[in-house]
């Protein structure tokens, strides 16, 4: 059987590379396609997915809770009985104010676009890892599924987590492989919690030159914004000791700090506070009447989430601010074994494809395998860069985009390729 599947593998990644020039089309095409979230319609980009699996003729489904924000489920079985791997992967991308992020034009070996770190070329890659394995689909054990949702970019109410609400036994599976940006050469095994939350204070508003009429909210919202930076932002977590030596570790000190930005290694151990908006006013010279600040909070894994909102809402009461939890869009730290099959699956596929390691490393943002990890079932990711996803430069090398649709293929083939995890 391991023979078998080396040769599948060596037959499909040859037939990938030869048809590199229509894979990077393919993802220019994916990237035109305007899929803000917010607002967060996907129809546009759903049809096109569903364009891709109607050529490929693979089975599919779309289940959705909402019409504008539709969600692709697609199953096939192996010829022999075996494990289930679900691949997973999101169409909502940041919003953009540089129109030319939408034309994804290659130029000097590179695709910029917005979605092209986060996470268009990830989620190619599980569709076409979906598709190109089907026709060899008697040559392998077990099942494939295929999850292309909306609405990640904003929680994932009506993506992931409404599959999970309703249609759990059709996504939960044995094992999940997401295509979010991650950097090749790491194996991402620990996620930091979030909790998002407004601040919110009012007034009766005036002339700027009474302010003995009335208090102002910006002072009030800002006084607290500041308070909650001084007890919180970059203060080291409390954590389990095996995440800690993981952390500490210098081959995962090394690869954190090299493909997520110099720092990165230690920003993985601490909590961060990010003030996002800043709503207030009309005019420089009117006191407001109002004024609301919304706030990104991250945590490692350990219990300082926990303890931190009771601390929060006492913060936000002392400056006279209302505070809401965003409770759709918080979260807690999600984790999995980093030297688990799929991840050395993945280290394995890495040194092959690449000549990297891939120690593992703690990601800084968020994505959907939380819903799989919270379960107990193993989540890994391979996707490219994640240096510039947002930014105006959003962007993936050409390079680095084929090695993520190889690795996603190779991952998946490997895993499917024998009905049972090996011994020991």
């Amino acid at each position: 059987m391991q023979d078998r599947t080396a040769a599948l593998k060596a037959e499909l990644i040859e037939r990938m590379e030869a048809e590199r020039e229509a894979h990077l089309a393919l993802l220019q095409d994916f990237l035109r396609i305007r899929s803000v979230n917010p607002p967060g319609d996907m129809r546009e980009a759903c049809a096109f997915v569903r364009g891709i699996l109607d050529r490929h003729g693979v089975p599919y489904e779309i289940l959705s809770a909402r019409e504008d924000m539709p969600n692709i489920v697609g199953k096939w079985r192996a010829g022999g009985p075996g494990r289930h791997l679900v691949l997973n992967g999101h169409m909502d991308v940041f919003p953009a104010v540089e129109d030319h992020l939408w034309a994804a034009e290659r130029a000097n070996g590179r695709i910029t676009a917005r979605g092209a770190s986060d996470m268009k070329t990830g989620t190619l890659a599980s569709i076409l890892t979906y598709c190109l394995l089907h026709p060899h689909r008697e040559a392998l054990q077990g099942e494939l599924t295929l999850t292309v949702v909306s609405d990640e970019q904003s929680g994932g109410r009506y993506g992931t987590a409404y599959l999970f609400e309703e249609h759990a036994g059709k996504v939960l599976g044995d094992c999940c492989l997401n295509g979010e940006p991650s950097g090749l050469g790491n194996v991402r095994f620990m996620e930091k919690g979030t909790l998002r939350f407004s601040l919110s204070a009012e007034g009766a508003g005036g002339h700027g030159g009474y302010p003995h009429q009335a208090g102002n909210p910006i002072r009030q919202a800002m006084a607290a914004v500041d308070e909650i930076y001084d007890a919180f932002h970059m203060r080291e977590a409390e954590m389990p000791a095996e995440f800690r030596r993981i952390l500490d570790d210098p081959a995962t000190v090394e690869a954190a700090n090299r493909l997520l930005g110099n720092g990165a290694a230690d920003t993985a151990k601490r909590i961060t506070v990010n003030v996002g908006i800043l709503r207030g006013g009309f005019k420089a010279t009117q006191i407001p009447g109002a004024c609301e600040a919304h706030l990104d909070m991250r945590f490692p894994v350990g219990p300082e989430r926990d303890r931190a909102r009771p601390r929060l809402e006492a913060i936000a009461a002392r400056h006279g601010c209302r505070l809401e939890v965003n409770e759709a869009h918080s979260y807690p730290a999600s984790s999995t074994d980093p030297y688990g099959e799929m991840a050395t699956i993945l280290r394995d596929n890495t040194r092959a494809l690449l000549g990297r390691e891939a120690p593992p490393v703690c990601s800084l943002g968020g994505t959907d395998t939380r819903y799989w990890r919270w379960r107990g079932i193993p989540a890994v990711i391979c996707g490219p860069s994640p240096l510039s996803m947002g930014t105006n430069d959003e962007h993936v090398t050409e390079d680095e985009a084929m090695a993520v649709l190889k690795l996603h293929l190779m991952c998946a083939l490997d895993y499917l390729g024998r009905a049972e995890a090996p011994a020991g």
